[in-house]
């Protein structure tokens, strides 16, 4: 019998809750809807980058884009550099989904060896599950900004299969994007759709291999 494969978790929304940010946007006198258009142009920016050879970390676009986003508030923002290091320190606080803990339990003791696979810094990841109680069940803690791509580039789901010593195929991406499942299928690894409630999985990616609506319900798909 074939061991559990190896699950590699995107983190950014995929296991931490944004949401809590959302007051933070307030506080500094910006809607809280702006949160999400402020993430979806990380991503675009990052991948723009990365595309032209020239990534940068994600912290580093994140606060570009916020000091963008200020700057089309109007002038409205008194100190947009405090504004955009409120914003940014609330990276620190962000809890995980509730699903995420009793699903990496789960997947542990099922004998799936874990890691995370982030656009973000692998330092982000740690503390996000250090502070959820689950740190200790992950192998490592593996970073776009190791190999110098952001997520889809093959490179990035490749370097993970690399770190972790497996096949492609035996190394399993869970995430929340559909972006990231396409990419990770085109890289030729599973991957898994965490739809936390989406209207629909959009035609133009590549179908997952599995989708769940909570992280426990994993075990089982995998069997």
């Amino acid at each position: 019998m074939a061991p559990p494969p190896t699950i590699a978790f995107d983190v950014n929304e995929t296991l931490s809750d944004l949401s809590p940010l959302d007051a933070r946007f307030e506080d500094v006198g910006a809607p809280a809807s702006l949160r999400a258009t402020w993430f979806a142009s990380v991503l675009r920016d990052g991948n723009a980058l990365t595309i032209a050879g020239t990534p940068r970390p994600f912290a580093d676009v994140a606060r570009a884009v916020l000091d963008d986003l200020w700057t089309r508030q109007g002038g409205a923002m008194a100190d947009p550099r405090a504004a955009t290091e409120h914003v940014m320190a609330g990276f620190a606080e962000l809890p995980v989904h509730p699903d995420v803990v009793p699903g990496v339990r789960a997947l542990a003791e099922a004998g799936h060896p874990l890691v995370t696979l982030s656009n973000g810094a692998s330092e982000v990841a740690r503390s996000l599950l250090g502070r959820a109680g689950v740190g200790d069940l992950f192998r490592t803690f593996l970073s776009v900004e190791d190999v110098g791509v952001w997520k889809p580039s093959k490179r990035a789901y490749n370097h993970a299969a690399t770190v972790c010593e497996v096949n492609p195929r035996e190394l399993v991406l869970v995430a929340v994007h559909p972006w990231d499942v396409h990419g990770a299928r085109r890289a030729g690894l599973r991957a898994v759709w965490l739809d936390r409630g989406a209207a629909s999985y959009p035609p133009v990616f590549d179908r997952p291999d599995i989708t769940v609506r909570a992280l426990p319900d994993l075990v089982d798909a995998l069997r």
